[in-house]
């Protein structure tokens, strides 16, 4: 993953972004220049945020496993 892409990067900035790219892709004047650029910063977005979401999950997960 690209450090500059995620870098000091909240889930919801994260987020934030690829609905940034993914209305920038939808739009028909898109650079071609730029589309593999951005689809690839989007890739590495949806990495990020598929890591943090696993990573909550088996914290939430111990948290609850304590409680019992």
């Amino acid at each position: 993953m690209d450090k500059k892409t995620t870098e000091k990067k909240t889930y919801g900035e994260a987020m934030e972004r690829i609905r940034t790219i993914l209305a920038s892709l939808q739009d028909e004047n898109t650079d071609i220049d730029t589309l593999a650029e951005r689809v690839k910063e989007a890739s590495e977005l949806i990495a990020f945020c598929r890591a943090k979401l696993l990573k909550t999950e088996a914290e939430v997960g111990k948290v609850l496993e304590a409680g019992n």
